[in-house]
């Protein structure tokens, strides 16, 4: 559902993605708004070039229209937001370019707006890359809550680009500007992180925002000691891949099998695509798809999807997103198909997988995770 934004430049109709009925959450925070009301008074020339990172859903893009604007995140839907947003404020073509995690935006930029990531590895990851759009004269502002800021983000933007200003909070919203210091030297960027799979001959390599980024998490692990054995699934999809690690175990179970990684994470599917080919070569065939959990595929085209859902969209907490994949897994997968999942016990997904599917089995469970599966 859109709401209307009102600040200082005007007011703006927002929505959130994945969409939903009943939304609660707002398409932008306080530190947005803390953002732009410093910017309403400290106003950046007209032909100033601002750069936005991590704008969740486009709020600052949409409001900051009149500025020629790049706005980099490592999220699909991040970029799906913000395209849909500046359509319904009917903003004209030519003044937003929208580029991904893995890509440095071109030139020096007047302005640069950050939103504090949830992981703190994707904002070093970020400083590092936009150290080279740096002038002397950058103004630098990183905006966040205050109770998702923790005390190592002033200690880290100080090593990285210059000392800091904290301005008071606002809203429970806190804005710090920086005074770029470029004598500084440019650290080597330690991503992405290499580590050997336990109890397998895989090598995995890992982005700065792929969760459990320097080792098999608890829950990955217990999934893959619980994968099935579908000797016929012809398609297999990775669903929210993020390194590709379930994929990769499945493609060798299924050899003869065509593998989908699929993740709204830039990072996540550069990862599992170098994954699979360090692991099987560049012949042994697969797909790698950044995208809104299953929009992209067919009806009835897959045998078997395997998920480990995620439970968080930036930082808000829901299982909204797991409940839309669990959806798009009844329509993608053929009669007979099954998805699998891994979730922590308290999640209660069999609930909501005997609403979709009308089936729900436990496979395994431990004190803290469940493998379940439902067939179509």
């Amino acid at each position: 559902m859109a709401e209307w934004l009102a600040v200082a430049q005007g007011e703006f109709v927002l929505q959130r993605l994945p969409r939903r009925p009943r939304e609660l959450l707002r398409a932008w925070d306080a530190a947005d708004e803390y953002l732009l009301d410093y910017l309403a008074v400290h106003k950046p020339d007209a032909d100033a070039r601002l750069l936005l990172v991590n704008d969740a859903f486009g709020a600052l893009a949409v409001v900051l229209n009149a500025y020629r604007t790049v706005a980099v995140s490592d999220s699909f839907l991040a970029h799906e937001a913000t395209r849909l947003n500046w359509e319904a404020n009917g903003l004209p073509d030519g003044k937003l370019t929208l580029v991904d995690s893995l890509t440095t935006p071109e030139g020096y930029f007047d302005w640069v707006l950050i939103k504090v990531p949830k992981t703190l590895a994707l904002l070093e990851d970020q400083l590092i890359r936009l150290r080279p759009c740096l002038k002397p004269e950058t103004r630098v502002l990183v905006a966040g809550m205050v109770k998702s800021l923790p005390s190592s983000v002033w200690g880290m933007l100080e090593h990285m680009l210059g000392s800091t200003t904290t301005l008071l909070a606002k809203k429970k919203a806190k804005l710090i500007m920086i005074q770029p210091e470029l004598g500084k030297a440019i650290q080597n960027n330690p991503y992405p992180i290499v580590y050997p799979l336990e109890n397998t001959r895989f090598r995995i390599s890992n982005h700065a925002n792929v969760f459990s980024r320097d080792s098999l998490d608890i829950g990955t692990r217990f999934f893959l000691q619980q994968l099935p054995d579908v000797a016929c699934a012809h398609d297999i999809i990775d669903l929210g891949c993020g390194n590709g690690v379930v994929g990769l175990t499945a493609a060798e179970r299924n050899p003869r099998a065509t593998v989908y990684f699929v993740d709204e994470s830039y990072m996540a599917v550069a990862s599992a695509k170098a994954n699979f080919h360090l692991a099987f070569g560049e012949h042994r065939g697969a797909e790698f798809l950044v995208g809104d959990g299953l929009t992209q595929f067919a009806a009835e085209s897959a045998d078997l999807i395997l998920c480990n859902p995620p439970f968080h969209q930036q930082h808000a907490i829901g299982d909204q997103i797991a409940v839309t994949l669990f959806k798009g897994a009844k329509r993608v997968l053929r009669r007979g198909g099954q998805l699998w999942i891994v979730g922590n016990r308290h999640l209660n997904y069999h609930m909501q997988l005997k609403k979709i599917f009308a089936n729900c089995k436990w496979a395994a469970a431990n004190a803290k995770f469940v493998v379940m599966w439902s067939k179509r």
